[in-house]
C-alpha cells in the first residue's frame, strides 16, 4: 500500500510540474514560439551553463534606453548570469512612476509576472502585477490603472513593447522558469540605469518630486545590492508606500 501510495504521489508530482506548459502548448502561437525558438534558447542557456529544467529567471527594465534585460540561473546556483538584453520598440510616458489610469505612463518599483496570455492582441504577453502595494498608496485612488504587461506588437500606451520576434523568446523563458516551479518571476522596472552618476542627475532635475525620488532613492538600493551580489535582494513593500530592501549577503 505505502509502494502504491509513494507512486500515486510521484505521478501526480511529475503531472503537476509540466501541467503549466502543456497547458501553454495548447495554443497555436506557443507551439510556433518553441519551433522557431526553442534550439536558439537551448544554445543560449548552454552557452551560461544553465540547465533548461533547471532554469529561473529575473528580468529588469530601464525606461532610458530602452531595455529589458533576462537574467536567469539554475535553481541550485546563487547568482544570476545575463542572458540576453531585448530592445523595447516603442516608449509611452515620461521617467517616473505610472499613478492614475491614462496617464500612459510606464511603471516603476518591484514587480512580478502575474498573467501569461498565450492569445493576446499583441502576440503573446506577459502581465506585470502592477498596482503593486506602493503604487496603491501614492497613485489615484480611484483609478490607479492597470493591464501593463511585456508584449509584441510596437505599441504601447504604458506597456513594455518588444518585437513580435523577441516576445516569442522571452515567454519561452518565462514559461520554462514557470514550469520549473518558479512561482514568482520578478520585474523590476528603474527609470534608467542607476549608476551613481545617472542618480544624482535624477535626484537633481527632480529634487522638488517625492513621489518621484522617493520610489528612486528604493530602486537604487536594489539596483546595486544586484549588480554586487547578482542575487536578488527581499523587498518588503512598507505601509508608508516605501520599501525595505534588504541586500543578499
Amino acid at each position: 500500500m505505502k509502494l502504491i501510495l509513494t507512486l500515486i504521489l510521484t505521478s501526480f508530482i511529475v503531472t503537476n510540474s509540466s501541467s503549466f506548459k502543456s497547458e501553454q502548448l495548447k495554443y497555436p502561437r506557443v507551439r510556433n514560439a518553441y519551433a522557431e525558438k526553442e534550439n536558439g534558447i537551448q544554445k543560449l542557456l548552454n552557452s551560461k551553463n544553465i540547465k533548461s529544467d533547471e532554469l529561473e529567471v529575473y528580468l529588469r527594465a530601464f525606461k532610458f534606453g530602452q531595455k529589458i534585460q533576462l537574467w536567469g540561473k539554475n535553481k541550485s546556483d546563487q547568482k544570476f548570469k545575463l542572458i540576453k538584453e531585448y530592445k523595447v520598440c516603442r516608449k509611452s510616458g515620461t521617467l517616473g512612476p505610472k499613478r492614475k489610469q491614462g496617464d500612459l505612463q510606464v511603471p516603476e518599483g518591484f514587480y512580478y509576472i502575474d498573467r501569461f496570455n498565450p492569445a493576446s492582441n499583441f502576440h503573446l504577453s506577459l502581465g506585470i502585477n502592477y498596482p503593486n502595494q506602493s503604487d496603491l498608496f501614492w497613485a489615484d485612488k480611484t483609478d490607479p490603472g492597470g493591464d501593463i504587461f511585456i508584449h509584441g506588437s510596437c505599441v504601447t500606451v504604458g506597456c513594455l513593447p518588444i518585437t513580435d520576434d523577441q516576445i516569442k523568446e522571452l515567454y519561452i523563458f518565462c514559461v520554462e522558469a514557470k514550469n520549473n516551479g518558479q512561482q514568482q518571476i520578478p520585474v523590476h522596472i528603474f527609470p534608467a540605469k542607476l549608476s551613481d552618476k545617472n542618480f544624482e542627475v535624477l535626484l537633481s532635475k527632480y529634487r522638488d518630486d517625492q513621489d518621484k525620488t522617493t520610489v528612486w532613492k528604493d530602486l537604487k538600493i536594489a539596483y546595486d545590492s544586484f549588480n554586487k551580489t547578482r542575487q536578488i535582494p527581499k523587498v518588503t513593500f512598507l505601509k508608508n508606500g516605501k520599501h525595505l530592501i534588504e541586500p543578499k549577503q
